[in-house]
């Protein structure tokens, strides 16, 4: 691999202050698996993610990605290791852009929590701002941005039931459960410098459409947790982060995933929150995208105002329940310190949209 592309492939950074990994314990672990691993791994942090503390272990023979939960208080539900295991074993033969599965360790006393590893997929992965070194034109770059929501709509036909991933439904009602779930997660992270959403809680809560589907969803679906092919930048040759992944309507992960979506004629306050390269010339704008997604798939949506709401909203309580363990001491991670004010943000921005609607 020539420098020019090995300079853009993210090998991770330093591991943060309090979130040490016990390397000879893992690698005592991944051995009694049957694993040849060499020496002693280079240990390293990827800084992208504000939930799960994800490592690379690059040993000599065996290049790993370790995930696992942050400490502190956690929301019941998230950050199960084994569910994210499961959820990628079962998808991985029907949908081939996951990574393979190393193995689950259920055992909390060997590093602190159970965790899970997998193989590394060596690619570039876009961050807040695509790589110094990587400079795609505006064609290049429309091509990607189709081809990342192309491999969203083509999860959402993965074959549910052929795969076992149906034993993750809990059949109808997928939309109303997420409005009431997140609802309730929000009054239970809230502090007292954040809005109560109740406004907008009211008005999601009298619009709720019922199931248009239901389909194996991402639910977390950004630029920044795909991986591209090196010689091909344009191309998606992994996707990550399937914590939160599920059975459920197409339409919400869409309108989630366009909650993070920042286009180039957005306001400096949505600029802010910028964390991946969607405002780069020749990315799709969020109406483009909801367009494109409509026509590939054929579903028709009569109220497409609700998942955009309700995406940001969503979006304003995970960054909620980051900022309370922040608040709360459980982190010392300074990119936390100022996420109240996004989710006030959030709040200001769901008001704009259903004002809009009328």
């Amino acid at each position: 691999m020539n420098a020019a592309i090995d300079a853009v492939i993210d090998q991770g950074g330093n591991v943060r202050q309090g979130e040490e990994l016990n390397t000879g314990a893992v690698t005592g672990w991944l051995r009694a698996q049957g694993l040849t691993l060499g020496d002693n791994p280079e240990l390293t942090q990827y800084s992208g993610g504000a939930s799960n503390w994800t490592y690379r272990l690059k040993y000599p023979e065996a290049d790993l990605i370790l995930r696992r939960p942050p400490k502190g208080t956690k929301a019941k539900g998230a950050h199960d290791m084994g569910r994210e295991y499961r959820i990628q074993s079962m998808l991985k033969p029907v949908y081939p852009h996951v990574p393979d599965m190393v193995g689950h360790c259920a055992d909390e006393s060997l590093i602190g929590s159970e965790f899970y590893v997998m193989r590394r997929i060596e690619g570039i992965i876009p961050r807040k701002h695509m790589p110094r070194d990587l400079r795609l034109s505006t064609s290049q770059t429309r091509a990607l941005c189709t081809n990342v929501w192309n491999k969203l709509i083509e999860l959402h036909q993965v074959d549910v039931h052929s795969s076992g991933l149906d034993t993750l439904s809990k059949g109808s009602g997928y939309t109303r459960r997420q409005l009431d779930g997140w609802s309730q997660r929000y009054d239970k992270a809230r502090t007292w410098n954040v809005s109560s959403f109740n406004k907008v809680r009211r008005w999601l809560d009298l619009n709720c459409p019922d199931d248009m589907k239901l389909c194996m969803i991402h639910n977390d679906w950004r630029l920044d947790n795909v991986v591209l092919n090196p010689a091909n930048p344009v191309e998606v040759i992994g996707v990550l982060d399937w914590e939160l992944a599920t059975v459920g309507d197409p339409l919400m992960d869409l309108g989630s995933a366009l909650a993070y979506w920042v286009q180039a004629d957005d306001n400096f306050l949505m600029k802010m929150l910028q964390r991946q390269p969607s405002s780069l010339n020749g990315m799709m704008t969020r109406e483009e995208i909801v367009q494109h997604y409509l026509k590939s798939t054929g579903i028709e949506a009569d109220n497409w105002i609700f998942y955009e709401v309700f995406g940001l909203f969503r979006l304003a309580v995970i960054a909620q329940q980051i900022y309370y363990r922040y608040y709360h001491r459980q982190t010392r991670n300074p990119a936390f310190k100022n996420f109240w004010i996004m989710v006030n943000y959030f709040d200001w921005r769901c008001k704009v949209l259903i004002k809009k609607q009328g």
